[in-house]
């Protein structure tokens, strides 16, 4: 078992198998909706649950987790010996990276490390979703090859310094009501029918406008290009509610890198409540950073 285990919240999305293979320990984020609370790494019915985002009058909340809910995850890894690495989404969308940092401090109230030792790292991801998922894995990677939290934590910033990230959405009528639009407010008072294009860099942050759904498409399908000519050779496609959009973006990594992507993945309902349906997201890092 690696020295040193990776915990990270739910909001980074990598697909089930990748979480498992990976030894990546989760803690849920919360959707408010339909009267009741369901932790966000329960709700598999996502068709079910954009359905009712997309009728809605009122907007589902999110939450973040609790100072126990990180308690009782790192609780059981410090007690094995281990020390913890905990990767979150941008301190500027959530609340969940402080509240790890309290959890932390917990921890060390009751617990004696060793000298020189921190039991628990906290980092901001500054990020989310198919980024912070990249972070995450490039320091799973280091931790699987038996670093110490250390080597882990430098694996993860050199990652998370090399990740390029862009998304697309269908409005940003989903960013306005729930206040998380970020750098792109300049563009909510346009009269035009758009499609923005958008990066994460510690808040939302505006690319560029497009007109058409098509071309939307094509430069993403651009940006993985760009990607490939800098050596981004690890590659991820994300996706809400746009099956089909994702599968084609596929295709075109697979002729551009000539290699399957690192995973490809639905964002799920805390960061997808913010977004809407519709999203299309690609980015990239050099692959011997998280494999």
């Amino acid at each position: 078992m690696p020295p040193v285990a990776i915990v990270t919240d739910t909001c980074q999305y990598l697909p089930r198998d990748v979480v498992a293979e990976n030894d990546i320990h989760l803690v849920s984020l919360y959707v408010n909706w339909q009267g009741r609370q369901d932790r966000e790494s329960d709700l598999a019915d996502l068709d079910g649950y954009y359905d009712h985002l997309r009728r809605a009058s009122e907007l589902p909340t999110t939450s973040q987790p609790s100072v126990g809910d990180f308690l009782a995850v790192y609780e059981p890894l410090v007690d094995a010996g281990r020390q913890v690495v905990s990767i979150h989404l941008s301190a500027a969308l959530s609340g969940t990276y402080e509240t790890a940092l309290r959890a932390k401090a917990s921890i060390e109230e009751t617990r004696t490390p060793a000298p020189g030792r921190n039991p628990i790292t906290v980092l901001d991801s500054a990020t989310a979703a198919g980024g912070e998922g990249i972070m995450v894995l490039g320091a799973a990677t280091a931790a699987r090859a038996g670093l110490d939290a250390e080597g882990v934590v430098e694996q993860a910033l050199r990652t998370r310094k090399e990740l390029k990230m862009w998304f697309c959405i269908d409005t940003l009528e989903f960013l306005r009501r729930g206040g998380r639009v970020g750098a792109a407010r300049a563009w909510l008072g346009s009269t035009l029918r758009i499609k923005p294009i958008l990066t994460l860099e510690a808040e939302i942050t505006p690319v560029e406008r497009v007109r058409t759904s098509g071309r939307a498409f094509e430069r993403m399908a651009d940006y993985l290009r760009a990607l490939h000519d800098d050596g981004a050779d690890g590659w991820v496609v994300q996706h809400i509610q746009a099956v089909d959009q994702a599968e084609r973006l596929v295709e075109r990594g697979r002729e551009l890198f000539d290699s399957e992507p690192l995973f490809v993945s639905e964002v799920g309902p805390v960061i997808g409540t913010h977004v809407g349906p519709g999203l299309l997201g690609c980015g990239g890092v050099p692959r011997s950073l998280v494999s």
